[in-house]
C-alpha cells in the first residue's frame, strides 16, 4: 500500500495517529466505588443483540428517527460498564460492544446533522475499541469519523485520519475491513481534490476485497461491505471527479438491483446519478432523476439527503433554460 506510506518531509509535523483522536477526558473510567450489579457474558450478549438491531434499523430508517434511541442505548451501555462489576474478559467484551454501539450511534448522529455529537461519540468509541485491544473496530470508528470530516469541510483532517485508520488497523486486519478503510481513504482524497491517490486507493480496496474468501470470518458489523458497495463508492468518486462517462454506467448498474426499501441510500445514489447526468450534458434525464431524489428525500429525516438535494439543485441551475429543469427548480423553490 505504497500510496499510504509516502515519505514525510523533514520539516513537516508528524502525521496523526488514532491516539490523537481520543477524548480529552476518559468517559469510560470505572467509578471508584461501584454499586452496580455483577455483569456477565449474558448481559454482553443482550447488548450485542441491541447493537445489531440498531444497525439493521439504520438500513431502513434515517438519523432523525434513530438519534435519540441510539443515544439512550449508548448512555445505558457506558453506565453498565462504569457502574457494574465485571471480570477482565467481560470488561473487554463490554468495551467492544460500546465501541460497536458508538460507531452506529455516531453514524446515526451524523445522518441527523448532529456533527459535533457524532464526533464526540466516535472519539468515545475509538477509546473503547483501543481499550478492548480491537484494532479492526478502532479502524472502523476512525474511518467513520474521517468520512464525516471529509464531508463537512475538514478534508485535510479527513484524509489524515482515514490513513491513520488503515495504518492503525495493521496488515492483519480482515480483507473486508481493509477494503472499507481503503474506500474511505479514496473518498477522503477525492474530497481533498487529489484524484490520483484516490484512484490508487480505490484499486487497492478492490484487491483487498478479492482476498476476502480466503481470509478469516470478518466481524459481523461489516456484513454490508461487498463488491456492490465498492462499486457505489467508485461511481461516486467518478462523479465527484467530473468523469460522467464512467460514473453514469456504474450508477445505473447499482441502482438497477438496489433494494428500494433502503430509501435514504436510494435517494443518495440517485443524487450522484443526477449530478453525473448533468455533467454528461443530459439535462432532461438529470431533471427526471432529480425529481425522484427530491420525492424520496421528503420521506426521510436525513441531513445527508437534504444536503444532496441542495447539491443537485445547484448543479441543475446551469440548465435553467431547459423546460424540464426549470420545472424541477421552480417546484423545489
Amino acid at each position: 500500500m505504497d500510496t499510504l506510506k509516502e515519505p514525510q518531509k523533514p520539516d513537516e509535523p508528524p502525521l496523526p495517529t488514532l491516539a490523537d483522536f481520543l477524548p480529552d477526558d476518559d468517559p469510560l473510567s470505572p467509578l471508584s466505588a461501584r454499586e452496580g450489579r455483577r455483569v456477565g457474558m449474558r448481559q454482553v450478549g443482550d447488548l450485542q443483540e441491541r447493537v445489531h438491531g440498531l444497525r439493521l434499523a439504520d438500513d431502513v430508517l434515517a438519523g432523525g428517527d434513530l438519534f435519540r434511541p441510539a443515544l439512550r442505548e449508548l448512555r445505558a451501555a457506558v453506565r453498565i460498564y462504569r457502574e457494574g462489576t465485571h471480570s477482565g474478559e467481560v470488561s473487554r467484551a463490554l468495551l467492544g460492544q460500546i465501541g460497536e454501539l458508538a460507531q452506529i450511534a455516531g453514524w446515526i448522529a451524523s445522518d441527523a446533522g448532529q456533527h459535533e455529537d457524532a464526533e464526540r461519540i466516535y472519539r468515545l468509541g475509538i477509546s473503547a475499541a483501543r481499550q478492548a485491544e480491537d484494532r479492526t473496530l478502532a479502524g472502523n470508528l476512525a474511518g467513520s469519523l474521517a468520512y464525516q470530516l471529509s464531508n463537512t469541510g475538514r478534508e485535510i483532517e479527513g484524509a489524515q485520519l482515514a490513513r491513520a485508520a488503515l495504518v492503525g488497523a495493521g496488515p492483519d486486519a480482515p480483507p473486508k475491513a481493509r477494503a472499507l478503510y481503503l474506500d474511505r481513504v479514496a473518498w477522503a482524497h477525492t474530497k481533498a481534490g487529489e484524484a490520483q491517490p484516490a484512484m490508487r486507493a480505490l484499486g487497492e480496496a478492490g484487491e483487498a476485497l478479492a482476498e476476502d474468501s480466503a481470509g478469516a470470518e470478518p466481524p459481523a458489523y461489516l456484513y454490508w461491505v461487498d463488491a456492490g458497495e465498492l462499486q457505489v463508492m467508485e461511481s461516486r468518486i467518478y462523479t465527484e471527479l467530473r468523469r460522467p462517462l464512467r460514473a453514469v454506467p456504474l450508477l445505473r448498474n447499482v441502482l438497477s438491483r438496489y433494494d428500494t426499501t433502503h430509501t435514504r441510500e436510494l435517494a443518495l445514489y440517485l443524487s450522484w446519478l443526477a449530478v453525473a447526468l448533468a455533467d454528461a450534458n443530459e439535462p432532461e434525464e438529470a431533471a427526471a432523476t432529480a425529481k425522484r431524489v427530491i420525492t424520496l428525500s421528503a420521506t426521510v429525516t436525513s441531513d445527508r439527503t437534504a444536503e444532496r438535494v441542495r447539491v443537485v439543485l445547484d448543479r441543475l441551475e446551469g440548465y435553467r433554460d431547459v423546460p424540464e429543469v426549470r420545472a424541477v427548480l421552480d417546484g423545489a423553490a
